[in-house]
């Protein structure tokens, strides 16, 4: 009877790193949302609360590592068991991470006052924005489900990502040239448009986790993780005569 209540007490254990997992899931990705919200509206107030937010995903963390060290200690777990306890750590991780780059999107808000009429720049980081949200959903669903089968969607995806970064770095990069009066503006949105592709690598992480989880391997490194933004090459405009 005790052996059975200590099972029971243990698969509790494994759920609740799940579901903490799970809610710093959905919290990082209402950050990641809001901040751009915020800095297509110019809603400084919104982007303050993304800022205060980014404590939810801190403590989650810390709550996490502690319980899942507790667990290691007391249970000592092996195999399947064992990598799903590093695997949430791992995971936790990401997700922090995924809070502090939404964060750094919210502070950019107060600073980029110029160049809103550019409505494409806008356009092309709220493009970019879903798609890394699209990405971030998808592998928590894979998460959740433990799907293996779709880890590779997931990870084929962050190409799509690196390739939007690559041309939306080549547009801003073409109005600082263009008009002097837009650097300072454009500088601010070139921080934010690599904080949201890094969303895309944190997400990719997350997936070669959960593949480690679920068959014990690792996944193999077959894709080049990196942007293209240093073959960039923008002409310079032509200055009438």
């Amino acid at each position: 009877m005790q052996s059975v209540h200590i099972v029971s007490a243990y698969d509790e254990e494994l759920k609740f790193l799940a579901k903490r997992i799970a809610a710093m899931g959905g919290h990082a990705e209402r950050m990641v949302e809001q901040a751009v919200a915020a800095l297509v509206s110019a809603d400084q107030d919104l982007a303050q609360k993304v800022i205060r937010d980014d404590i939810v995903l801190d403590e989650g963390q810390r709550e996490i590592d502690d319980k899942a060290i507790l667990i290691i200690a007391r249970r000592q777990p092996m195999a399947t068991d064992l990598r799903e306890i590093v695997g949430a750590i791992r995971i936790s991780a990401d997700l922090e991470r995924v809070g502090d780059l939404g964060k750094n999107v919210a502070k950019r808000v107060m600073s980029v006052t110029d160049g809103r009429d550019a409505t494409s720049l806008y356009r092309g980081l709220e493009a970019l924005a879903n798609l890394a949200l699209i990405q971030l959903k998808d592998v928590l669903d894979v998460y959740a489900s433990r799907s293996v089968e779709k880890i590779g969607v997931v990870r084929d995806r962050d190409e799509q990502i690196d390739a939007m970064y690559t041309s939306l770095f080549r547009e801003l990069l073409t109005y600082m040239m263009e008009d002097p009066r837009n650097i300072t503006s454009c500088t601010h949105l070139l921080f934010c448009a690599k904080n949201i592709e890094r969303i895309g690598d944190h997400a990719t992480n997350i997936a070669e986790t959960i593949y480690y989880i679920v068959t014990g391997d690792q996944m193999p490194a077959d894709r080049p993780k990196e942007d293209k933004t240093d073959r960039v090459v923008v002409q310079q405009p032509e200055v009438a005569k």
